[in-house]
């Protein structure tokens, strides 16, 4: 198969699907200690705190957790402790910090003031020996090696991993057998990367695009239009469809390309709502989908097909990975150096 020539970040998301089993092979061994300590203390209240792709990878924990537990899931403002100076009462809560690194400073403080106020608290990161790991009294260690490119890519869907081993401890119904088939569904995705490679050149002039997804790939939306804005420098909105309807889709022209995330479950209907008003509007529309979803053609400019039929509950991970391929690609067919975006670098420690 021809491939985009390689950078780190290529290389990095092609190095998902082993990544993702050692992740899943780690956390197997050591998720029922966590599973009966959650038994026992059942939190009313599941608080993450995260911040960058660990926060689009946060929005995704929290849609999982509440349709499989009914536990209430909150997103942290650690602004409100760091720099309004404000406590926040945690008691009887679980709080999750997520961070690629482990050194995210504001991230580590609200998880230490959460300790103090009484809260049980996790940790899900890429650095056993980081500060966030030290911090937290359980660690849900995600394996994918060192991250070298500045758009993180294995770590995301990693932590995604983690996020449904979280919810399994925590009682919802994840299936071990669906969770050890996802690394086979990235490494699916992958072999579509000459194919989305020849999108991305068709697109390369694009300077602004939309993406639209709808509840547990609503965390891709934000993360796929992230790893755009951050290696090719366009400005991409991202929304939930329904959300798009009240008064963004006034920016939709033809000019403007509008990604979305269609899987074939009980979001589809929702997003096929949306789909329809932008063909009136002439939009390109391109659908990340897979098999199972049969209509995504007759509604899209174009369709990036996994080439396995997904459960919506499952189809995160594969689903981003074809996202992250256009993203790399679409840096290169600019002239643009995917690994070295301006005026990044790989750790970012928050006031």
């Amino acid at each position: 198969m021809s491939r985009v020539p390689n950078s780190i970040m290529l290389a990095e998301i092609r190095q998902q699907p082993e990544a993702l089993e050692r992740t899943l092979v780690w956390q197997l061994r050591r998720i029922g200690k966590l599973r009966a300590f959650l038994e026992k203390r059942r939190p009313r209240l599941v608080v993450i705190v995260a911040r960058g792709t660990s926060d689009n990878a946060a929005q995704f924990g929290r849609y999982l957790i509440e349709i499989m537990t009914g536990i209430p899931v909150s997103l942290a403002a650690p602004s409100v402790q760091s720099i309004y100076g404000r406590t926040v009462d945690y008691k009887e809560a679980l709080v999750v910090g997520i961070s690629q690194s482990g050194e995210s400073t504001d991230i580590s403080a609200v998880l230490e003031q959460a300790r103090k106020s009484g809260a049980m608290t996790v940790g899900i990161t890429n650095e056993p020996n980081s500060t966030l790991a030290n911090l937290a009294e359980h660690v849900l260690l995600v394996r994918a090696g060192r991250e070298k490119s500045v758009a993180a890519t294995k770590t995301y869907t990693g932590q995604l991993m983690s996020l449904y081993l979280l919810a399994h401890a925590l009682g919802g119904k994840i299936g071990i057998e669906d969770l050890r088939a996802i690394p086979e569904a990235a490494r699916a995705a992958l072999e579509l990367e000459t194919e989305v490679a020849a999108l991305a050149e068709h697109d390369r002039e694009i300077r602004q695009a939309a993406v639209l997804a709808r509840g547990l790939n609503y965390a891709n939306a934000y993360e796929f239009a992230l790893k755009m804005m951050e290696t090719s420098y366009i400005v991409a909105e991202r929304f939930s469809s329904a959300d798009f309807l009240h008064g963004p889709i006034a920016i939709v022209d033809r000019d403007l390309p509008v990604f979305l995330f269609g899987p074939s479950g009980r979001a589809w209907a929702s997003l096929r709502e949306t789909i329809e008003k932008l063909r009136e509007l002439k939009a390109e529309i391109v659908i990340i989908t897979d098999r199972g979803n049969r209509e995504a053609a007759r509604f899209a400019s174009a369709v990036i097909r996994i080439p396995l039929v997904l459960s919506e509950l499952y189809s995160p991970i594969p689903y981003i990975v074809p996202a992250q391929l256009f993203a790399a690609a679409l840096a290169r067919a600019k002239g643009l150096n995917a690994d070295q975006p301006r005026g990044l670098r790989k750790v970012t420690a928050n006031l």
